[in-house]
């Protein structure tokens, strides 16, 4: 038997999602799923619509039933579900009224691994229960921290039952999905937020049922978090970090190309240059130096020489909180530069000051090793035990503005798409 392919639907607006579900089934898609969110947001009319749609497919109620069992099972498979969706952790209990509304009702009950410890043991328990399926599934909220449903895949095969696997999959993972052994592929974004649902489901569609198809690259975290935010800009990453993490107050900027790196800090005073040179030759590669001047905007601690310098040693960028001169210069240079203000004095190099120290720059604090993002919108800094979640979350974002976009682009508008004012407080 072929791969399934299941498309889940994870959005707010029923119309929405209609349309997206008529794309993806054009481009392959064999099991529609009604969402989490669609579901909280639509309730069973969702189920209902998608039903009454697309009689010849499968319609999942993703319910992520944790209480009532037979009771939202019975719901669901009324309002037109095959496939319902329980909670792995729920109850014993619950699992076991879940499957005698199944039966009852002549559904299928998909039990989701989330969060599950011993994912190997309570398959097993799932499997001799009667479950129909098991999905290992990791939630988006693990995702964004790097977990990945093809490392418990394994754990829940063998067993006699229908095995799906979910969690940010793409063509790439879906087809090393397929080869580990799943009879069920659950793509959602990366499906549902393509401009081109259509192309986007074919392209899964065709990796899931090639043997050959590639395996993922391995890439370092390091790597993989300056991918994410060489894509992503920087509104996205403080949309990602609610509403933080952005510097205010810088009126220069020279942005011949998008800045991302890792904070090499410096703390000086009143223009001293020497402590902000120094730090060029403690740089490496991609980083990007972020210089506190003490807020002072008489005075600059930094200039066209110093940014000559960086060049060389492939500084990806400098951020000033206080002067920069040579503007004229700098701005013929290939690098990103960032100041509250030019201003053509110079300081004196003292000495004063400190490398890789805890600093504040233009109303962030920044650390060694904290990432930073910055475009002609501006400059965001990423705390650096968080980079990967937060770059994976501004990507999501990014994504989500892909197909929003485009049905922007065939002429929708943005507070209709969003139904605005369903959701304004009351």
């Amino acid at each position: 038997m072929n791969t399934i392919l299941q498309t889940a639907l994870d959005l707010t607006e029923l119309s929405r999602a209609m349309q997206i579900a008529r794309e993806a089934v054009l481009g392959g898609t064999d099991w529609i799923e009604a969402g989490t969110p669609l579901i909280k947001s639509e309730g069973m009319n969702a189920v209902r619509e998608l039903a009454k749609e697309f009689p010849n497919h499968k319609i999942i109620a993703d319910l992520k039933t944790s209480d009532t069992g037979g009771l939202e099972v019975e719901m669901a498979a009324k309002a037109g579900a095959d496939v319902v969706c329980i909670l792995a952790s729920a109850d014993d209990a619950v699992i076991l009224d879940a499957l005698r509304g199944a039966a009852l009702y002549g559904v299928e009950l998909m039990a989701d691994m989330m969060n599950v410890a011993d994912v190997a043991g309570r398959a097993k328990q799932l499997a001799d229960m009667g479950v129909h399926i098991i999905n290992a599934h990791v939630g988006i909220d693990q995702q964004m921290e790097g977990k990945n449903p093809l490392d418990i895949l394994s754990e829940i095969s063998g067993l006699g039952v229908k095995v799906a696997a979910a969690g940010g999959l793409n063509a790439q993972t879906a087809a090393a999905a397929a080869a580990a052994g799943a009879d069920i592929v659950i793509v959602g974004a990366g499906i549902v937020k393509a401009a081109d649902v259509e192309a986007a489901a074919r392209a899964v569609r065709e990796a899931i049922d090639s043997p050959s198809a590639a395996k993922p690259k391995t890439k370092t975290m390091d790597d993989e978090i300056r991918e994410i935010l060489r894509e992503v800009s920087a509104p996205h990453v403080t949309d990602a970090l609610y509403r933080k993490g952005a510097m205010w107050g810088i009126s220069a900027r020279h942005v011949p190309k998008k800045m991302v790196g890792k904070a090499v800090t410096v703390q000086t005073f009143g223009g001293d240059w020497s402590k902000p040179v120094q730090a060029i030759d403690v740089c490496e590669e991609g980083d990007v130096l972020v210089i506190n001047n003490s807020e002072r905007c008489d005075i600059a601690p930094w200039g066209e020489l110093a940014t000559r310098s960086a060049i060389n040693r492939g500084v990806a960028g400098i951020i000033i909180d206080g002067a920069v001169r040579d503007w004229d210069d700098i701005i013929e240079l290939d690098i990103p530069v960032y100041a509250k203000a030019v201003q053509p004095n110079a300081g004196e190099p003292k000495g004063f000051g400190e490398i890789n120290a805890e600093i504040t720059c233009c109303g962030q604090t920044v650390r060694p090793g904290d990432w930073i993002i910055g475009d002609l919108s501006g400059v965001v800094v990423i705390p650096r035990e968080r980079a990967y979640e937060v770059a994976r979350r501004a990507h999501e974002i990014y994504k989500t503005e892909i197909r929003v976009r485009e049905e922007i682009r065939r002429g929708g508008t943005l507070g209709s798409l969003q139904q605005l004012l369903r959701w304004e407080k009351k």
